[in-house]
Order: structure tokens, then C-alpha cells, then sequence
């Protein structure tokens, strides 16, 4: 999958960097001083309770949302895929899988198609868009997500509406287009023990930085096992286990919104 042209942001400098940004609503400080930076080419997962300002986060990150104090730094150039925790569906409206593509922007048809291929989903196209299944509907909005070849890809709760053993293949599939697009990879995940073996580095957020790090790092941190309680060895097998194996997602339940 060719990249689009466009200047390249620098391979030494964070593609985006957040410093002291508080955001407070309705009297309530959803985020209260918080830092952290995205380097080029790695994963780097935000966990957290619900409620936490996971989804504010990624909004203050993208722009989409002013910060109260603090600073948000972005790369001149920066080309940014974002896929929302949140996709309302009106049945009423049978928009197919390619038109719904070409909602963004009119990529192009060799975009869209490269798009949908490398996120496994080509041969459904001319489906209606309401009637995927979890799996297939979460590949549909990374396909979207990705068209435009981003140096940064956003993702709010990208498995959400799938089970287990797909939300193993998607985080899978997630890492091959970090490699395939040579980009970094930036989500929020409730998905703890599965997506803890799938990312370079875990933030975990409660309105403030609680802690952050390698994975390792984060799973025995005082804050994290607070929160979350310890790691599950036995359900951490269940995703070594898938690793090595494929799984279809088209069998997989339908979306199921998550806070």
C-alpha cells in the first residue's frame, strides 16, 4: 500500500505531545494536569476505569476539544486517522460499505479499496453498512480510519462489540498496519489483559497520569493493581494462544457501545 505524499514528520521529535492540560466540565476536572508524548512508530494504549477522560483525552489530542491550561503540540504536517468509540447506525439509511468509505473526504476508489483490503474486509463493499457484525463493522471504521495513510492513528475502544478471541485478531491486526503504514498507534482500550500484550506502551489514566510505562512496568504498579486488581495469568494464556491462529470476524456479535 503506497503512502500518500506529504511531508513526512520528523523520525526524532514526538508526532504529538500534551503537557499539563487540565479540562474541567460542569464543575468537574476531567483532566487535571495531564502529560505525554507519542513517539514515531509504536502503540501506545490509555487504560483506565470508565469515566476516567479517556475519550476527552484523545479529543483535547485532537483538537476537537480546547484545554482549559496546558499545551498540545503537534507536528507541522501531522496526517491523523481517528476512529470514534461510537458509530450511530440509522437502519433506515442502507448506505453501503463503499459509499459510507467515501463519506470522508472522496479518498478515491484504489484508496478505498487498498484500505479495505489491508483490514481484511475487500469483499464487502457493496454490503449494507448496518447489517456487519461487530468484527466486521470495527474493521470497516479502521479501514476508514486508514485511508488516508495517517503518520498517527487515533483509535477510541477500536474492538468494542466483539468477543474475545476477535478482539485477540483485531489488536493483531492493528499491529500490522502500524508496520504497513510505518505509523504510530495511539487507543484507549478497556480490554486489559489482551491488549497488554498487543502495545509498546501503557498509560494508565484517571483523570491524571496514574502511572505509565512498558507494560511490565504498568501491570505491577501500585496504582494500576489499585484499579484494576492483578493481571490474569490464565486469560493472558488465552491470547498466547490465539496468537499463532486465525479467527474470522464476520462470526462475531454486533456492536455494543461501551462508556
Amino acid at each position: 500500500m503506497t503512502r500518500r505524499k506529504h511531508n513526512k514528520p520528523s523520525d526524532t521529535e514526538p508526532l504529538v505531545a500534551l503537557h499539563g492540560v487540565s479540562l474541567s466540565k460542569g464543575g468537574r476536572a476531567v483532566l487535571d494536569q495531564v502529560s505525554l508524548s507519542v513517539p514515531p512508530r509504536r502503540i501506545i494504549t490509555v487504560v483506565g476505569p470508565n469515566g476516567a477522560g479517556k475519550t476527552t483525552l484523545l479529543r483535547v489530542l485532537l483538537g476537537l476539544e480546547a484545554p482549559d491550561s496546558g499545551t498540545v503540540r503537534r507536528q507541522p504536517g501531522l496526517n491523523v486517522g481517528y476512529m470514534p468509540q461510537r458509530l450511530p447506525l440509522n437502519q433506515l439509511f442502507p448506505v453501503t460499505v463503499r459509499r459510507f468509505m467515501n463519506l470522508q473526504g472522496r479518498p478515491g476508489r484504489t484508496a478505498v479499496v487498498d484500505a479495505l483490503e489491508l483490514t481484511g474486509v475487500g469483499h464487502l463493499q457493496q454490503r449494507p453498512l448496518a447489517g456487519l457484525s461487530g468484527g466486521e463493522l470495527q474493521r470497516v471504521l479502521l479501514a476508514r480510519a486508514i485511508v488516508q495513510k495517517p503518520d498517527l492513528l487515533v483509535l477510541d475502544e477500536p474492538v468494542q462489540g466483539v468477543d474475545f478471541m476477535g478482539e485477540a485478531a483485531l489488536y493483531r491486526l492493528i499491529h500490522s498496519l502500524k508496520e504497513s503504514l510505518d505509523c504510530s498507534v495511539l487507543m484507549v482500550s478497556h480490554d486489559l489483559h489482551v491488549v497488554m500484550a498487543a502495545t509498546d506502551q501503557v498509560i494508565c489514566l484517571n483523570h491524571h497520569v496514574c502511572c505509565e510505562g512498558t507494560p511490565e512496568t504498568v501491570e505491577s504498579h501500585p496504582d494500576f493493581v489499585q484499579i484494576f486488581g492483578p493481571r490474569d495469568a490464565e486469560t493472558l494464556g488465552v491470547y498466547h494462544h490465539q496468537h499463532s491462529h486465525h479467527h474470522d470476524l464476520s462470526e462475531q456479535g454486533g456492536p455494543a457501545a461501551r462508556d
